[in-house]
């Protein structure tokens, strides 16, 4: 189920499996200049770096995006230096003061700017348009017979000139189900693209709608018993979303009225005291061993203990039996914490290499759960696994915090005395 608090400055999502949360999102007011994810900007080229292959973009915020060579769509009548060259330096491509279409494919964290990319995709309940693109595709997540269903619908439906990717949420859509996002979604396409042409400066195109109901059309699907929501402005934005995209499910969206009910609703589903363990740097595991998480600018480490779990056979059986524990609650805490970057995995030495392996599928099972893109490799000689998990925005400690004035976030003072 799916849990929404609203308070007067914040907005907090919950997203729960059974009474265990597994995601958290925050959003402010203050956040139109840092959440800008899936946003299309009209931009302006500042300056462009050869050597880095990548060109700095005004789209109006305070730090300037960053667009990269990889990135850029372009016409080969309109490379500056005439080349026929399959792969065209991108100055030969971008020019500065040069006006673009673009989008925001990663957030700005840090010092480090929003990156760019100008292929650009909208978002839909069962599909993604992609304008302008040959672009053709259907989740992986979905079975090969629905697979088929859906491609003779999306053959017949697909707009010409555009392309299209099909989401898992479209399991069991009708055509007419599909066909009406796909014109809905060339509509605001048009919208955009006029916008676009009417103007020289950076300025903002089309913005994703309110957190809340992003996630929802992100997560939303049969799978959800319930949507409650505790501010009834938000619930009827919510629910007429979801009645007009997915009627079938707009009577699971339930309006938790704060005045009647006798607990708060993040009280009520124990979502705050999940939130207070997410905090901490130490994870308790069931049977007594333990998670120690350490966030550093360049990397995670999660390090794996046995605390208490002493075991009842042997040494092997016991550390085994530990560290598959420790690989589901890691992937918990990755999805919960919103956890990017590298992170380095210090498994408990297991002398067998059946176990390792083990241990090493039960990880990457547990991660297929996580919609967000990782890459993880095998348990080394010295029980490390490395992986990476793609950061698209700040973190849930970030999110619920704001750095210490005093220590500068290093977590420590020094004494005025010996200095």
């Amino acid at each position: 189920m799916m849990c929404v608090h609203v308070e007067p400055e914040t907005t907090q999502i919950a997203l729960l499996e059974g009474r265990t949360l597994v995601e958290h999102y925050v959003s402010r007011a203050s956040d139109d200049a840092t959440q800008i994810d899936g946003n299309i900007y009209r931009g302006r080229v500042q300056n462009v770096l050869p050597g880095m292959e990548a060109a700095f973009i005004d789209i109006g915020t305070p730090k300037n995006a960053v667009l990269y060579r990889g990135d850029v769509r372009y016409d080969k009548d309109d490379i500056e230096s005439g080349a026929s060259a399959t792969q065209p330096r991108i100055e030969e491509v971008l020019r500065p003061g040069q006006t673009i279409l673009c989008q925001v494919t990663k957030n700005p964290i840090g010092a480090k700017g929003a990156r760019l990319t100008q292929e650009v995709s909208i978002p839909g309940r069962f599909v993604v348009l992609v304008p302008d693109s040959t672009a053709f595709g259907i989740s992986k997540r979905l079975d090969d017979s629905e697979r088929k269903r859906l491609r003779k619908i999306v053959d017949a439906v697909r707009p010409k000139g555009h392309g299209l990717i099909v989401r898992t949420a479209a399991a069991g859509a009708s055509a007419d189900e599909l066909r009406n996002d796909v014109a809905r979604l060339v509509s605001q396409w048009e919208d955009i693209s006029a916008a676009a042409g009417k103007g020289q400066g950076a300025a903002l195109l089309s913005r994703e709608p309110v957190t809340a109901v992003r996630v929802i059309r992100e997560e939303l699907n049969r799978e959800y018993r319930a949507v409650v929501i505790d501010d009834l402005a938000l619930f009827e934005q919510v629910r007429d979303y979801v009645g007009a995209v997915n009627p079938e499910l707009a009577d699971r969206v339930e309006y938790f009225d704060p005045t009647e009910e006798p607990l708060p609703v993040f009280e009520r589903f124990h979502v705050y005291e999940q939130l207070h363990k997410a905090l901490s740097g130490k994870v308790y595991l069931p049977s007594g061993g333990s998670l120690v998480i350490d966030r550093t600018e360049a990397l995670t480490v999660i390090d794996v203990n046995t605390g208490k779990n002493v075991g009842t056979t042997n040494l092997e059986e016991t550390v085994y039996r530990n560290n598959l524990e420790a690989a589901e609650e890691v992937a918990r805490q990755l999805r919960l914490r919103d956890i990017g970057g590298i992170i380095v995995i210090d498994f408990v030495d297991m002398e067998i290499r059946e176990n390792r392996d083990k241990v090493s599928s039960a990880l990457r099972a547990a991660l297929a759960r996580d919609k967000t893109r990782t890459q993880i490799f095998d348990i080394s000689e010295l029980g490390l696994v490395e992986m990476t998990r793609k950061r698209v925005s700040e973190g849930l400690i970030e999110s619920l915090s704001t750095i210490c004035e005093v220590c500068e976030g290093r977590g420590i003072v020094f004494s005025d005395s010996d200095l």
